[in-house]
């Protein structure tokens, strides 16, 4: 995949991509399948990769049963043929614990009715809900006596690896959810390798899904002139991104130190940081802070530590020249895909599948993880690269690249296929 022309690779992507299945009957010997109908359960804040999966799967001709809360709620959630909105989660700001636990009482009760009368014969989880060990077990083998059809999205195999918080109990519990779910999907080869070898899944319940470019963010006619004005950046400074939830796997430090030996002797580097600092870390957190406001090059640093809103996300990757991936522990990144959406090239560490997703020269570069030495020797070269001097004419490209192997007509084509399978089994 690396060393390839992007121009002709993505050409050929576009021609070999599944074209979209007609929404008539799918028949299995006497069986006819008239209509795909699928409650779509997130328990997360995953309004993007839900909203942009069930507007997939609408346009494949699936009937979406979308079960969430007012973290994902959208007005194309109440005005969409097919989709029928279930707000069963509500938010109600700070409250005593006493109420806390009333709305997680009250929202699973829902849940559970929800399940016993539900038309659908498939339930999709794209997200436990936060009662993991609830939801893994009980609640999964509540759905299976209903005689549900279940499929997993394991997004991350095992998160506690990742966030240094795996246990006996965790890697038990998962693999009870693994046993139970029909099918489970992942978005990399080594996801299914860990699944398979770890957790003793069978090969053939597991399926790998490319995950969906995120849709819904704005893109207006916004130059990258004019965003880097609105942050306040000059037009020839060369401006690094690091967007997302700030947190120990992220390896800011290592970005953060890589841009200190550059701004040591080059002084038009500006480095952007935008995301919130994520809840449990705190002392990860104040270390960053104090980096970034107290290092010797906090006067060449824009912090943003805050949740930044879809309408303004376009602003950061239009200003910057390059976002940064400096992860120490991940198997796939929705940043790398958003960045690619919006044209702009991506500087990864070699963790996870990574690589995988970024063409050397092309749409991006890659470093040794945990190095800031390295990084910072890929960040002088990709700033020295063609793929640099040429940015306004290998911005379209990158988008097209992306979009032919992550659309959401891609994913929700790939998933027709396995609903259907599921139901003729």
């Amino acid at each position: 995949m690396h060393n390839v022309d992007l121009q002709s690779d993505t050409s050929s992507a576009v021609s070999s991509a599944p074209r979209k299945e007609l929404v008539g009957p799918i028949r299995s010997g006497a069986a006819a399948i008239h209509e795909i109908q699928v409650g779509l359960l997130t328990g997360g804040g995953d309004r993007h990769y839900a909203f942009g999966l069930a507007m997939g799967l609408v346009s494949n001709g699936i009937g979406v049963d979308f079960i969430g809360g007012d973290e994902v709620e959208s007005p194309e959630l109440h005005t969409t043929p097919k989709l029928t909105f279930f707000s069963l989660r509500r938010n109600g700001g700070d409250a005593t614990l006493a109420k806390k636990m009333s709305r997680i009482v009250a929202y699973y009760a829902r849940l559970i009715r929800y399940a016993a009368t539900a038309k659908p014969k498939i339930f999709h989880i794209l997200w436990n809900n936060k009662f993991e060990l609830f939801d893994r077990t009980l609640l999964m083998s509540y759905y299976k006596l209903l005689r549900k059809k279940v499929v997993l999205t394991a997004h991350n195999v095992n998160a506690g690896v990742r966030d240094s918080t795996d246990s006996p109990l965790n890697r038990f519990t998962l693999k009870i959810q693994y046993r139970l779910a029909d099918r489970i999907f992942v978005h990399t080869a080594k996801m299914k390798d860990q699944l398979l070898e770890e957790f003793s899944v069978r090969n053939e319940s597991v399926t790998i899904i490319p995950y969906g470019v995120n849709n819904a963010v704005a893109d207006t006619s916004l130059s990258p002139g004019e965003a880097k004005q609105r942050l306040g950046i000059r037009s020839d400074e060369k401006t690094v991104l690091f967007f997302g939830n700030i947190a120990p796997y992220k390896g800011l430090e290592y970005l953060i130190a890589a841009f200190e030996r550059i701004d040591a002797t080059t002084p038009n580097y500006r480095l952007v940081v935008a995301g919130m600092l994520k809840k449990g870390c705190e002392k990860y957190a104040g270390s960053i802070r104090q980096a970034l406001t107290l290092g010797r090059s906090r006067d060449r640093i824009l912090l943003q530590a805050e949740f930044i809103p879809d309408e303004e996300v376009e602003l950061y990757f239009k200003a910057a020249d390059v976002c940064v991936l400096p992860y120490t522990e991940i198997f796939q990144s929705g940043i790398l895909f958003l960045a690619y959406s919006f044209g702009l090239p991506v500087i990864a560490a070699d963790v996870g599948s990574l690589r995988e997703d970024v063409v050397e020269g092309e749409t991006g570069f890659v470093f040794r993880p945990k190095d800031a030495a390295d990084l910072a020797n890929t960040l002088e070269k990709y700033f020295a690269s063609d793929l640099y001097r040429s940015l306004n004419q290998r911005r379209p490209l990158i988008r097209d690249y992306v979009r032919a192997r992550h659309s959401w007509e891609t994913v929700a084509h790939m998933t027709r296929r396995v609903y259907a399978e599921l139901l003729r089994n």
